[in-house]
């Protein structure tokens, strides 16, 4: 038996997924709603202590930049 005939009667094994296919896109689903929920929680945390900011501002107004 030749190469060529062996591919051609080869029968193609399917592997069967352990779930459906649309709960792996669920779960993808979740996984990036979990992870923009994190994100937004960090939402406006420069702002939360404005007047340390405000008071840090003012005290480093000058010009110069120390070097960075």
């Amino acid at each position: 038996m030749s190469l060529v005939t062996a591919v051609l009667t080869e029968t193609v094994h399917a592997r069967e997924l352990p779930i459906d296919s649309w709960v792996y896109g669920l779960i993808a689903l979740v996984i990036f709603a979990v992870l923009a929920m994190i994100v937004a929680s960090y939402r406006d945390v420069a702002n939360r202590h404005s007047s340390k900011s405000a008071a840090y501002a003012a005290r480093h107004s000058g010009d110069e930049h120390g070097g960075h």
